[in-house]
């Protein structure tokens, strides 16, 4: 497995999806998954996989704290499970989800493209929840009450 495998993959993906230049994805490395940017990399230590990044979005002023700890407890009860990490860019203030996928033999263009959609899906909660949510909606959420937490 190698880079050849992951432009090979790339052009899967994009065949799915509908994007008519795989190669332009190839040389940027990016999408636009359903409003969210979305990375692609390869790494050459770690030739057989490829880190998927998707940016949620900024942290509000004066919540950062608990959506960081909201962020670590998503991270160790529903994505250490998927082979993901919650992330925050110290740079921008914003979240980014990491996902690492190893490039076996049964991951194809359609895999990818349902991962793509499916952590498309925790991003909207992310915002809707989290992110955006008003200061009641908010409160309630970091109290203690982690119905948002069971996916």
């Amino acid at each position: 497995m190698s880079r050849e495998r992951y432009v090979e993959l790339i052009h899967e993906v994009c065949a799915v999806v509908g994007l008519p230049d795989p190669d332009y994805v190839v040389e940027t490395r990016a999408l636009e998954i359903e409003g969210f940017d979305v990375h692609m990399d390869h790494q050459e230590n770690d030739p057989n996989s490829i880190y998927v990044t998707f940016h949620y979005g900024a942290v509000t002023a004066g919540r950062t704290l608990t959506v960081f700890r909201l962020m670590l407890e998503a991270n160790l009860l529903i994505y250490a499970q998927d082979q993901a990490q919650l992330c925050l860019d110290p740079d921008t203030g914003s979240i980014v989800l990491l996902v690492h996928v190893p490039m076996t033999e049964d991951v194809t263009g359609q895999y990818l493209a349902d991962i793509f959609g499916h952590y498309a899906e925790h991003g909207r909660y992310w915002q809707n929840n989290i992110l955006q949510s008003a200061d009641e909606m908010f409160e309630g959420i970091a109290s203690g009450n982690y119905m948002w937490l069971r996916a």
